[in-house]
């Protein structure tokens, strides 16, 4: 019975990732174009209301404390990279392979999902290897921004909700704003 609410909410989250076009090849490879940004709108937005909600929900007292990643600030720059470069070139990120491989469509199941296997693949395969390097170069640990600063918890929440704003506001006046 545990697994019907993420399912419901996978599936919700899927839906609207298509009715958007979010999950769609000219809509990725646009983003790196600064042509098409509603997938960075659509991100920023889940992150500000998911942040917001998470940390409201810990002060009320409602959640448990959130389990937090270790931080490995070098892997994580690096491996945000090489994700970027492929998401890029190949115009899909695992989240749009699976909701277009659901609607049917064979280049997102054929060629994304060769390209998921194959990323998983040499992944496996580099981890042995590389982690312990990449492990040692800047190893925050299981910290979280404001305990990084020593910060009230509601003050990164803030700085990136008026970050998510300016960036919002960039997008739809400024110079960001697709042409």
């Amino acid at each position: 019975m545990q697994i019907v609410a993420p399912l419901a909410i996978g599936i919700g989250f899927g839906f609207v990732l298509q009715k958007g076009r979010l999950g769609h090849y000219d809509t990725i490879v646009n983003v790196f174009r600064f042509k098409d940004l509603r997938v960075l709108k659509f991100l920023m937005s889940a992150l500000m209301v998911s942040m917001l909600g998470i940390q409201a929900l810990r002060s009320l007292g409602l959640a448990e404390e959130v389990p937090v990643a270790h931080s490995y600030l070098v892997g994580n720059l690096l491996g945000g990279v090489l994700f970027g470069m492929g998401m890029a070139v190949a115009g899909f990120c695992p989240g749009t392979v699976a909701a277009g491989a659901g609607e049917g469509r064979l280049d997102y199941l054929i060629a994304g999902s060769f390209g998921l296997y194959a990323g998983a693949v040499l992944f496996g395969l580099a981890y042995p290897k590389l982690m312990p390097l990449l492990g040692n170069l800047a190893n925050l640990g299981a910290i979280t921004a404001a305990e990084l600063f020593h910060v009230d918890a509601w003050l990164p929440v803030l700085l990136f909700w008026e970050l998510g704003l300016l960036i919002f506001y960039l997008i739809e006046r400024g110079p960001l704003r697709p042409r």
